[in-house]
């Protein structure tokens, strides 16, 4: 063998090794496309249980209003911005309601948050204690499944949805109830 020929065995091994690596990378970076792609619609039964955790469990709509539109049902809570017009995504939405929005009204649902504090981005009830920020008790404790079909429920229903009107209540509630008299037909 004469030295051109293994330099350019050496030369081909290392093209190879490249080439493979640019198909790894092409193929890890299409991954959370092809995911997302393929992802599909919440489970019905989770989004409905979502609602009525939504609006019974964990009470969001005193502060968030029944439709999520920031049109709180008791003026002694605090103000709570909608949710139809939110720019979270999902992982923020879920964050917001396992963690809350210490020092702004929005209560932890997660019975470990501030307590872990791995749970909260490193944060304890200390923590929050030292920089002067509360945490308002919530309504009730949430399970993590329960967060997320809270979650599929406000995606599903509320989430850029956009502004109330008579057809969306009538097919955010699956009929025509009295709430939805307050919109024209």
């Amino acid at each position: 063998m004469t030295v051109e020929s293994n330099r350019q065995r050496s030369w081909r091994g290392a093209a190879r090794g490249v080439l493979a690596i640019a198909a790894c990378a092409v193929v890890w970076s299409a991954a959370p496309l092809t995911q997302a792609q393929t992802q599909t619609a919440p489970d019905p039964q989770d989004v409905a249980e979502g609602m009525s955790i939504y609006r019974t469990k964990a009470d969001c709509q005193t502060c968030h209003g029944w439709a999520a539109d920031g049109r709180k049902m008791d003026t002694q809570m605090p103000d709570a911005p909608s949710l139809r017009t939110t720019r979270l995504g999902r992982a923020g939405i879920v964050y917001a309601i396992k963690c809350g929005r210490p020092g702004r009204g929005m209560p932890a649902f997660d019975r470990q948050a501030y307590k872990d504090a791995a749970r909260c981005n490193g944060t304890t009830l200390a923590d929050l204690q030292k920089s002067g920020q509360s945490l308002s008790d919530p309504a009730a404790t949430l399970q993590p499944r329960e967060i997320e079909m809270i979650a599929d429920f406000l995606f599903e229903k509320v989430i850029g949805k956009g502004a109330m009107d008579h057809a969306k209540c009538v097919e955010y509630w699956g009929e025509d109830v009295d709430a939805c008299r307050e919109f024209a037909k």
